[in-house]
């Protein structure tokens, strides 16, 4: 049948592909969607329980990147930080080295452990933070467990030991990050705050305080009494394991 004339049905024929033309690739390869579905409805019924590590990477893969094969960029991340969780929390700069991640991937990687962390905080909103220590210690772990610098953050607490603000106060090398004691009791008259609790975390993965960890502390328990605000405690969290000033006789 010539060009531009119906058939019988009245429908106009396919056009045989030029010469060099060519049909688009698959959006990804022949069994993959398959894959994708049944691991979806295995999420669905049989819970995330089901999944192994890498399944739960490529699970979130999929949503970012639907038209890769994303098993081998699941197993490359496997591969190269030893854990989903370490996966999730890498440094983006990290993600960004693994092949076939792109921005995409990696923007899915800390959505999920942005959202993992809300959760988890969720559980201590509106609730006295020293009668929830367990719950808090949780949060404190996922948020600092796995960072490769220190960071040094600020619980910011009302008259009932209730958070107002988790606020990041200075974020430094391995091994030191600056604290200014002044700065941190102006935040708390600006969020009128009654108490707070000092964190952060050692990289190493030991959380026993050094002399500088000490003596900061020391620096800002003065400063906050004189504008009467109480100091609770300092945390700090290590791989693993966590630290508390009072507990330890040292605050």
């Amino acid at each position: 049948m010539t060009r531009g004339l119906a058939d019988a049905t009245g429908m106009l024929p396919l056009e045989p592909a030029a010469p060099g033309d060519h049909a688009a690739p698959p959006a990804t390869p022949p069994g993959a969607e398959g894959h994708r579905t049944r691991m979806r409805a295995r999420l669905l019924t049989a819970g995330p329980e089901s999944l192994a590590d890498h399944e739960m990477l490529e699970m979130i893969l999929f949503l970012a990147l639907p038209r890769r094969d994303t098993k081998p960029i699941a197993r490359a991340l496997l591969t190269r930080f030893g854990s989903y969780a370490a996966a999730i929390a890498a440094p983006l700069q990290e993600l960004r080295g693994v092949e076939g991640l792109g921005e995409a991937g990696a923007a899915a990687l800390k959505t999920v452990q942005a959202a993992a962390l809300r959760l988890v905080r969720a559980e201590l909103v509106n609730r006295p933070l020293l009668a929830n220590w367990d719950r808090l210690i949780e949060y404190l772990t996922a948020a600092l467990a796995r960072e490769r610098v220190e960071q040094v953050r600020v619980l910011f607490l009302d008259n009932r030991n209730r958070l107002l603000a988790d606020e990041m106060q200075g974020r430094g090398t391995v091994n030191h990050t600056p604290v200014y004691p002044r700065e941190v009791v102006k935040r708390a008259l600006e969020l009128q705050a009654s108490a707070l609790i000092l964190v952060h975390n050692h990289p190493s993965g030991d959380p026993s305080p050094s002399r500088e960890d000490v003596a900061m502390t020391l620096e800002v328990k003065e400063a906050a009494a004189a504008l009467s605000l109480v100091l609770h405690d300092h945390v700090i969290i290590g791989n693993g394991r966590w630290l508390s000033f009072r507990r330890e006789g040292l605050l």
